[in-house]
């Protein structure tokens, strides 16, 4: 199972601090290399992503929601707004922390805004919390650390918070709101902030309402200030189908003026919105965006946009684009190959990572757990290996919707293989790990103890959300692959090769939209080299308000024994 120590060595000085820096993806890759893109930039769930320029002009940092995985609130670096790394999150455990030591999903962390303030020299990340209010996160650089969370707006219901500093230096803050937790949406609220942006000493005041119109469920607003008018620019209509809105005003309390600036128009991407304007020193203007793609979440989109008679168009302008059956002269529909921005020089290829040879004795920044991080959780280690302990089960076991203990990582593009070795260590009786396709419906494919054997089982649950009994099916058994001959809590050990496979199905609705669906496949090895199918194929399913993941499952029925675990030894993606 070790790897030997100069090969450690070498991989943590070469792999770890070069290489990973430099990670190009064999599945998803943006740059074309000949001075264009092809959407989307980010081929992963970055769901609701803000973005700003950094204090040199020069960087482009983007965060996106995080909901109830941690480490939280993703920041991601850019030279060109094309290529991006995963450097940092800006918050390592949710508030208060008894709430979020098990899994809230769909809870936490909803629709963030990062700024960067020349007169503080702080870059600041605001989010909502739906049911504890408005917090915010402070760093001088998005790299190093980041504040504790300050909660400071109690309340239910605000979400998708974003400050303005004016030019006198004042401060506003404006967000939407759930219905789930206050009853009422559709509306956005604009209200006056103290100047350093951490205290509200004015009430909110509505400056929009999309209830009764196409601009329903307006949320996700973004605030600027350009050519001495205020600019809310936000999304409506819908997750997936709706579109983005720009409106503008000479006060930051309104009354405002809107106009459609982004919708499907004749291409295939649905519901293009919620976003961040991006301004460049050469003058030109980016909007980045999500789209929701179902099983694997909102991928993220860079469109170009350009000023028409005072108002941001955003994407390609083919004369006029149709929104609800009617031209929008100022609208704008997606690209899907366009020319990269002009930020006055070439940068190298990256990606977000994905791959992991587990060689540093650090967590790789593309993992999530699914609560706060206890210790119990899994341990990193400079012996090649990252060993993740077994979730003790509740006495009314049903499902892994319970864990908080899965290791998971985005999907990273519509079709992909990722392959694991990683060793079962069973100290007990029905101790099981192995790796998992997660969401509200998952499947999974581990060994689990039985006697003195290990099953190679696909475990499967539809509707885990709604507390659905997961269903277990018995694949083959394995002479365990080591024993322990002298352990004061003897275990036996399953060294074994895992793969899973997402497939894009693609699809139509019953009128006759496009479906994002895909299916997922399992397979093992005993050596690495020959592969047996394992069980069928499951249909992907996303989670609550995020895409499906993949990553590492361990797991063990209630009680008092000694837990058992699992050494991932590695963690590769391929096509």
């Amino acid at each position: 199972m070790l790897k030997p120590i100069l090969t450690i060595f070498c991989a943590m000085l070469t792999v770890g601090m070069v290489a990973q820096s430099n990670y190009k993806s064999q599945v998803w890759s943006p740059d074309n290399g000949d001075g264009t893109y092809t959407n989307p930039v980010i081929n992963a769930d970055y769901s609701d992503p803000d973005v700003c320029v950094g204090a040199s002009g020069e960087d482009f940092y983007l965060t996106a929601s995080s909901f109830n995985c941690i480490p939280g609130l993703p920041i991601l670096h850019s030279k060109d707004l094309v290529n991006w790394e995963i450097i940092n999150h800006a918050v390592k455990a949710l508030p208060p922390y008894d709430r979020y030591r098990s899994p809230q999903h769909g809870n936490g962390v909803w629709a963030p805004s990062i700024r960067y303030n020349a007169t503080t020299k702080l870059y600041y990340i605001y989010w909502g919390d739906p049911d504890l209010g408005v917090f915010v996160t402070t760093a001088s650089d998005p790299k190093g650390e980041w504040s504790g969370p300050k909660c400071i707006i109690e309340g239910k219901g605000m979400i998708d918070t974003t400050p303005l500093w004016d030019d006198d230096g004042r401060c506003y803050l404006v967000n939407g709101w759930a219905n789930s937790r206050c009853q009422f949406n559709s509306v956005l609220t604009v209200r006056e902030m103290s100047s350093d942006g951490m205290k509200q000493i004015g009430d909110p005041v509505i400056v929009f309402d999309g209830n009764g119109t196409n601009d329903r469920t307006a949320e996700g607003p973004k605030f600027y200030k350009h050519n001495g008018w205020y600019w809310i620019m936000c999304p409506a209509g819908g997750v997936p189908t709706g579109h983005q809105l720009a409106m503008r005003s000479k006060s930051p309390f309104g009354p405002y003026e809107s106009k459609i600036v982004l919708a499907q128009g004749t291409t295939d991407v649905n519901g293009p919105h919620q976003g961040g304007w991006v301004h460049l020193k050469s003058g030109e203007d980016w909007f980045l965006h999500f789209q929701d793609k179902e099983a694997y979440g909102r991928v993220v989109w860079l469109e170009p946009m350009k000023w028409v008679d005072g108002w941001p168009v955003m994407g390609e302008n083919v004369g006029k684009v149709k929104a609800y059956g009617k031209l929008e002269k100022y609208c704008g529909q997606p690209v899907l190959k366009h020319q990269k921005p002009n930020v006055g020089g070439a940068f190298p290829v990256v990606n977000p990572v994905e791959n992991d040879e587990f060689n540093e004795p650090v967590l790789g920044k593309q993992w999530q757990w699914h609560s706060n991080y206890d210790q119990t959780f899994g341990m990193p280690s400079p012996y090649g290996y990252y060993r993740i302990f077994c979730h003790k089960q509740s006495k009314d076991y049903k499902n892994m919707w319970e864990a908080g203990n899965l290791l998971l990582q985005k999907t990273p593009a519509d079709n992909f293989t990722a392959t694991t070795k990683l060793t079962m260590t069973a100290k007990d009786e029905g101790q099981y790990g192995g790796i998992i396709c997660m969401g509200l419906d998952y499947s999974a494919l581990v060994v689990k103890r039985v006697g003195g054997e290990f099953q190679l089982q696909r475990l499967t649950c539809k509707q885990a959300d709604k507390g659905k009994p997961e269903v277990a099916e018995v694949l083959t058994t394995l002479k365990p692959t080591a024993k322990d001959e002298v352990d004061y809590q003897p275990s036996i050990h399953e060294t074994i090769y895992m793969r899973l496979s997402v497939k894009y199905l693609g699809g139509k609705t019953d009128k006759g939209e496009n479906k994002h669906e895909a299916s997922v496949s399992f397979e093992y090895s005993t050596d690495g080299k020959k592969w047996k199918e394992a069980g069928s194929a499951f249909t992907v399913r996303q989670g609550k308000w995020i895409g499906a993941k993949i990553g590492y499952i361990a797991a063990e029925p209630a009680g008092k024994k000694v837990r058992g675990w699992v050494d991932a030894d590695w963690f590769r993606v391929t096509r």
